[in-house]
């Protein structure tokens, strides 16, 4: 070789190094993503599983089951045919709906669906009286009675029951359990020896009340 050729470059011995290590620093990298990934997936995933079954077995707190005796709250001032209104009760944190159907019918629900607690929304366009529906798994309730008429959630919609005022005010004044009637839940919070009771009035002024969902008189 000619002292005028080009010589290669001698080894860096540093440069290897900070090579290898770099290699070694991504490797260790994509495995910690990868395990939290993981411990993520896995986490999110028991907690939908523990919270699915809780919900189901009745573990956590359901609507209808208030600490003590819920209060008489109004809910709206009226309610026309045809419409619903959302409201919370018997606590702040519980969503609620209210409906009125075409032929006077006042109905009152929980607006959490039983099957894993989304929110029910009123239809008022699907079939003859409009449906009480969960947009996350295709949950059906009929507007009546609050039972469970498509999808998965296992049990019916827990009830709030609602009178009517002479001045068409709508007054909420007590829960029902899913199965539970309204005179049920109504004398269970109330107290059974309750003269009302049987007239589903809770000391809200002059109420006029009807019997399943509640009607005008």
């Amino acid at each position: 070789m000619s002292v005028t050729d080009p010589q290669p470059p001698a080894p860096d011995a540093g440069a290897d190094a900070a090579q290898e290590a770099l290699r070694d620093r991504i490797a260790a990298d994509s495995l910690t993503t990868r395990r939290d990934y993981l411990r993520i997936v896995a986490t999110v995933s028991g907690g939908l599983a523990v919270g699915g079954v809780a919900v189901a077995s009745g573990i956590l707190h359901r609507h209808g089951d208030p600490d003590g005796t819920p209060e008489v709250k109004k809910v709206a001032d009226a309610l026309p045919p045809g419409e619903s209104l959302a409201f919370r009760y018997p606590g702040d944190e519980d969503r609620a709906i209210a409906v009125r159907m075409e032929d006077g019918t006042l109905a009152g629900y929980s607006a959490v669906c039983t099957h894993l607690a989304c929110a029910v929304l009123w239809r008022k366009d699907r079939g003859s009286e409009g449906e009480l529906y969960c947009p996350c798994h295709e949950g059906v309730f009929d507007a009546r009675t609050g039972e469970v008429t498509a999808g998965p959630p296992p049990r019916g919609l827990p009830k709030v029951i609602l009178v009517e005022q002479v001045d068409g005010s709508v007054w909420a004044i007590g829960t029902a359990r899913s199965g539970e009637s309204l005179q049920e839940g109504y004398c269970r919070q109330r107290g059974a020896g309750t003269p009302p009771c049987a007239a589903l009035r809770a000391g809200a002024p002059a109420a006029r009340s009807g019997t399943e969902g509640s009607e005008r008189a």
